[in-house]
């Protein structure tokens, strides 16, 4: 039968501050297990927390980022559940009054905008972890990392409002984008740093009424968000058409067999007898501080790859990719001030290093696992295109001079040199590997002779290939075409 999914995402993000949310421990991943903590993030009797304003502020950029409306006041409540990794035996976070309300977030390909009903703050629980260090089996038992207990959280819900899997997962693309442009989070979905879980139901279309949700929790990446709510779509349709109805309950997904399987019944905010926290006062946000965060914010990826199309005269996909990550934005942005610095300006300037750093600089970079920070200098890579611009260096001969130069101080001109690169314009060298290209082809020759000028092409290819694309391949086809006119 024929259902229409709905989908709701909560997702978790770690803000990117130097000290945990309630105390002065060091917010950082990768420290060996239960160094990073005090009496404060383990609930210590006798312990209060002290809220960090550092992530307040983040939170409100994220918040002012999203569009979100925020009250002048917020509370922050008691979660209280029972788990090995939660020392306290309950979690600090916001309830009935959150940090923020309405946001939205525009999806480019799939043509909606996603409300966010909410945006609150909490402090995240430790770590489980089900095998030994170095990969040993633990038999009967798991042991607990609390180096994440305390770790400031912003948790993002969205509406019921998505409707396909890959809506889903292009909203967690552009919200990995806004966390990467405010620099609230580095949003690192494999150390934890941005988790997501997904609520997904069916229902008949054209009904007002929600079908039954059913929660998919700790999903750890884009894809496997995807995967998770295409599986349980399937799932809970099977369900219903076997007459049967869908339980409420958490689930976990499986990314090797690609399934869901049941963790335990779902939770309804009475399970967790939410209080006021007693320990920590109401939080107070004066419109000031709102608009000096307001006024803080760099240009976001939509404004931004707008500004590409219309300033440089990209298309907009491929503007849409260089500002996909704002470090690789920021360097397209110094190679093209770069070249303007030397007199090169216009489209196909801006199109060309669009080009080479979507296609031959990240390339190098995957190639050696190295992010845009140890690229070749704006600098140089405006000196390599400015001698292809000029003739000086072809295409093929400038991609040879950047792998020479990467990881070096060589400018561009020398390595040329050095490497005997140089786009030939002599006319003597060209005439001699046009003699014996015509030679060698008497066929296409006489084709180009009778008029036929697409074989023109092949011939120059040929002198290209001879010369091994050092021949200025302008003037080749010029003189090319003159040495035919006259035989």
């Amino acid at each position: 039968m024929e259902y229409e999914v709905v989908i709701g995402l909560e997702v978790h993000v770690q803000l990117r501050t130097a000290s945990k949310i309630f105390c002065r421990c060091a917010n950082r991943f990768g420290a060996e297990p239960n160094a990073l903590v005090c009496a404060v993030c383990l609930g210590y009797p006798g312990t209060l927390p002290t809220l960090n304003r550092e992530a307040v502020d983040q939170a409100l950029r994220l918040a002012v980022a999203l569009g979100c409306e925020i009250p002048s006041r917020s509370v922050f409540a008691r979660k209280n559940y029972f788990y090995a990794d939660l020392p306290k035996g309950y979690q600090i976070s916001q309830f009935d009054q959150p940090l923020a309300l309405r946001g939205r977030l525009a999806l480019h390909d799939a043509g909606v905008e996603v409300p966010i009903a909410r945006m609150h703050l909490e402090e995240d629980a430790g770590k489980l972890l089900h095998e030994a260090p170095g990969g040993g089996v633990l038999r009967g038992s798991s042991l607990v990392d609390h180096n994440r207990c305390g770790v400031p959280l912003v948790e993002i819900v969205t509406d019921p409002a998505l409707r396909s899997a890959a809506q889903a997962q292009e909203y967690l693309q552009v919200l990995h984008q806004v966390l990467r442009y405010t620099d609230t989070s580095d949003a690192n979905m494999e150390e934890g740093s941005l988790r997501c879980d997904a609520n997904v139901s069916l229902r008949r279309p054209g009904a007002a009424r929600l079908g039954t949700k059913v929660e998919v929790k700790n999903l750890n990446s884009f894809r496997n968000v995807a995967r998770a709510i295409e599986h349980e779509t399937h799932r809970q349709a099977l369900v219903l058409d076997s007459g049967a109805e869908v339980q409420q309950e958490t689930r976990s997904f499986d990314a090797a067999s690609g399934t869901t399987r049941t963790l335990r019944g779902k939770e309804e905010a009475h399970d967790y007898r939410y209080f006021p926290e007693p320990d920590l006062p109401p939080l107070l946000v004066d419109e000031d501080r709102v608009r000096r965060l307001r006024g803080e914010l760099p240009e976001l990826p939509w404004t931004r790859w707008t500004r590409f199309a219309e300033q440089y005269g990209l298309r907009e996909d491929l503007a849409r990719q260089l500002c996909a990550q704002r470090e690789v934005a920021d360097y397209f942005e110094a190679v093209v001030a770069e070249g303007a610095a030397t007199g090169a300006a216009g489209g196909a300037w801006a199109q060309n290093a669009a080009n080479w750093t979507m296609t031959e600089v990240l390339k190098e970079l995957n190639a050696r696992g190295e992010g845009i920070e140890s690229a070749v200098e704006p600098t140089r890579l405006a000196a390599l295109l400015g001698m292809v611009a000029r003739a000086e260096l072809s295409q093929a001969a400038a991609k040879e001079v950047l792998a020479a130069i990467w990881g070096s101080e060589e400018e561009p001109s020398a390595a040329t040199r050095r490497l005997g690169l140089g786009q030939v314009q002599d006319a003597d060298r060209l005439e001699e590997w046009i003699a014996e290209v015509l030679a060698a082809n008497p066929g296409p020759v006489e084709q180009l002779a009778a008029g036929e000028q697409k074989v023109a092409g092949f011939l120059v290819g040929q002198v290209m290939k001879l010369s091994q694309g050092r021949a200025d391949p302008k003037l080749t086809r010029e003189r090319l075409l003159s040495s035919v006119a006259r035989t």
